[in-house]
């Protein structure tokens, strides 16, 4: 029993390096994540052959609720594709339009911040790039825009239930609840994003002008107000359904994503590349086959009394929740936060640590922001990493410091706050 024990830790930390340095191995992380998460739960079902009947009932259990989140962010990840598709996000964007590079920053920054609470980091980051390289020609001043491009999204994703992966694993966890992470969050969340944007804003010259915006060269699909209408408004639905039905958030996405798509094809009668079934071949189901990976993994650690051992462990030799969550922060800016809100998940059960415990909405912030005090610590990151061509050690050097401060102010607020 210890050694096959043993072998889901192993199986684990191979999985996750490979994961880490899937760039030099060149093997992509959801194939890896998937083969750890099935090699995980391969050793637990051994050490319990025959009578495995247990480890089949926890695995099903587990799958029953990984499911909810997988349903949830392929609805989710659609509904924007479909927005992207019609460009109905110039909607958002043409509300930016100034020749100040300081008013600009401040702009890209709360466009950001506020369209990563509904999208998803990754999404708004591309967006806000791309709309970037329009106003900005200057690689180098547009490198710091960039920088606060990932610490807003970041930020935003934090303080609502949809903004962030993590965020949703808590929410469909039943560990908080929309309304109380809103009310708890937003105004941590908003310093993590402001003490930057005040730090940034003396290293701009604002005597040169930006370059003109210009989205006009590029104008919106036919029906494209109505898809971005009909899509923000079903994503922002999803929580007022939870909370005033009890509608399972993956229904209330499903439930968005049946109407755009009967939409789409009502108005789309000979423009299929404008249909879900052309858009769907642009999601990103890798993603979601990542998470669907690195949540099986973590719960056959749950399942083996792993993560109940480390939680023994850093009670006895931490003590301080407080410490304890705010390190899941720092260690998100290197390893994904998907695995390590898993493992807090599988540390902290809910009957210690009931609904809209401090615990919860701390690590909803400290998992959602921490990711940003290196390029490399979220999906925002490394998106703006590969478009913009930004090293590692530039972003070190110019942004982490502002990145930290921003941080540590909205986390003294989330002790102080809750």
């Amino acid at each position: 029993m210890v050694p096959l024990k043993l072998s889901v830790v192993i199986t684990f930390i191979i999985g996750y390096a490979l994961i880490t340095f899937e760039h030099k191995v060149s093997i992509n992380k959801a194939a890896t994540a998937i083969l750890t998460g099935v090699l995980c739960w391969i050793w637990s079902l051994i050490a319990g052959f025959p009578q495995n009947d247990v480890a089949l009932v926890a695995l099903n259990a587990h799958l029953a609720d990984i499911a909810q989140i997988m349903l949830f962010l392929l609805g989710a990840m659609t509904i924007v594709e479909l927005i992207d598709s019609h460009r109905g996000f110039k909607f958002i964007t043409s509300f930016i339009a100034t020749q100040n590079k300081r008013v600009l920053l401040w702009e890209v920054a709360f466009v950001t911040f506020f369209c990563s609470s509904i999208l998803d980091n990754l999404t708004t980051s591309i967006i806000m790039i791309t709309l970037l390289r329009q106003l900005i020609e200057d690689k180098k001043v547009r490198m710091v825009y960039a920088g606060m491009v990932i610490i807003a999204a970041n930020a935003g994703g934090a303080w609502t239930p949809i903004g962030d992966v993590t965020t949703t694993m808590l929410w469909i966890g039943g560990r908080i609840t929309s309304g109380n992470v809103i009310k708890q969050l937003f105004l941590p969340s908003l310093f993590s994003m402001l003490v930057p944007l005040i730090y940034l804003t003396y290293k701009v010259k604002r005597d040169i002008p930006a370059k003109t915006l210009s989205f006009n060269d590029e104008p919106a699909a036919y029906g494209a107000k109505r898809i971005f209408a009909l899509g923000i408004g079903a994503l922002i639905m999803v929580p007022v359904l939870r909370v005033s039905t009890g509608l399972p958030p993956y229904l209330g996405v499903l439930l968005g994503l049946g109407l755009m798509w009967g939409l789409t094809d009502l108005i789309h009668q000979e423009r299929h590349f404008l249909k879900v079934p052309h858009v769907l071949t642009k999601v990103d189901i890798s993603s979601i086959l990542f998470f669907l990976g690195i949540l099986l993994a973590v719960s056959a650690l749950e399942y083996a009394g792993i993560l109940e051992r480390l939680t023994l462990w850093t009670d006895s030799h931490v003590g301080d929740k407080n410490i304890i969550i705010s390190g899941v922060g720092v260690i998100s800016s290197v390893i994904d936060n998907v695995p390590l809100t898993a493992a807090v998940m599988g540390m902290y059960d809910l009957t210690g640590y009931p609904m809209d415990s401090k615990i919860w909405e701390m690590t909803a912030y400290c998992a959602g922001t921490g990711g940003g005090l290196l390029i490399i610590g979220s999906a925002a990151g490394v998106v703006v990493m590969g478009m913009e061509k930004i090293r590692f050690s530039w972003y070190l050097k110019r942004i982490s410091l502002s990145a930290l401060m921003g941080y540590l102010s909205g986390l003294a607020l989330v002790i102080l706050w809750l």
